[in-house]
């Protein structure tokens, strides 16, 4: 169906050729025996093609975003572009990043077909905390190397750095399936992952790192914990609360009061009965993750 609506796209660009293009009688002629030919092979006819498609925009739609490929690079500007990205990586490790990427970018400039010198810009580009720029250059790299693993892991990189947890986790899987025992991409991608659920948690409302840390197992099974829980179940006035939020019989705004101010006697309670255990929960929380590990320069 997709090729007989563009065979049908074709013979309207062809027919409105013959009704405005400034064409030899000749070549009119050419045009209608193709007109004709595409017809009775593919069995379609002008009126099949696409409503409001112009295959001639779509042509120049195209062409206007395709970038042009980078030419071939000589050898001696592939000899003089690796020195000057092996100057750009002893620039990197003496933290003078500018420099660095200066230097990333001229070879570039002399061979703008080589997907490292992109990934190693985008290194230095993460380090003075141009990260957007530093994500525009590795997909430059992954268009030219789809298989280059490093790029997806400096992605990684750019992605965490932005609080895109989600595009992050992506790209630290892309890079692992093509390195499955890189453990620096594996311990990144548990940190884009525990970020993400991080995130999910704080759109929920519960908090930063509320929970971190903590081990929910030995608190649940506590019995001071229990034994308090089952007091406030068996409490009249908390039990009168929940069956009012529950029943539906109050309009939505009561019921929402109802909920909060079963939720703060609840907190009262526990912080009457055991104000140790409060303490010691208090003393759980917390704990920051650790930062994504950074590829090695290549």
């Amino acid at each position: 169906m997709a090729v007989k609506g563009l065979i049908a796209a074709i013979i309207q660009f062809l027919t409105q050729q013959l009704e405005d293009g400034d064409i030899t009688a000749d070549s009119r002629e050419s045009l209608e025996v193709v007109i004709q030919c595409l017809e009775s092979a593919y069995n379609v006819h002008e009126s099949d093609a696409p409503p409001n498609f112009n295959l001639l925009e779509v042509y120049k739609s195209v062409v206007k975003n395709t970038k042009p490929q980078a030419p071939e690079a000589t050898p001696e500007a592939k000899a003089e572009a690796e020195k000057l990205k092996n100057e750009g990586n002893a620039l990197m490790k003496a933290e003078k990043h500018h420099e660095a990427l200066a230097n990333y970018t001229k070879a570039i400039q002399l061979d703008g077909r080589n997907a490292v010198y992109y990934c190693n810009r985008a290194a230095a580009y993460s380090k003075i905390g141009d990260h957007q720029q530093a994500i525009k250059d590795c997909h430059t790299a992954l268009s030219i190397d789809p298989s280059y693993s490093k790029a997806y892991g400096r992605l990684g990189l750019a992605y965490s750095s932005m609080d895109r947890h989600k595009e992050a986790k992506d790209s630290y899987q892309k890079a692992l399936e093509m390195e499955p025992d890189n453990e620096s991409y594996k311990n990144n991608l548990q940190v884009a992952e525990e970020k993400l659920a991080q995130q999910g948690l704080n759109n929920m409302g519960l908090g930063g790192n509320a929970f971190s840390g903590m081990d929910l197992s030995s608190l649940l099974r506590s019995p001071a914990l229990i034994s308090m829980a089952h007091q406030m179940l068996t409490d009249p006035t908390l039990q009168n609360m929940v069956s009012n939020f529950m029943s539906g019989n109050v309009e939505q705004g009561e019921r929402m009061d109802a909920l909060l101010e079963a939720g703060q006697q609840l907190a009262q309670q526990i912080q009457n009965a055991n104000p140790e255990l409060i303490e010691s929960l208090r003393r759980q929380m917390g704990g920051n993750p650790n930062d994504p590990e950074p590829p090695q320069q290549n």
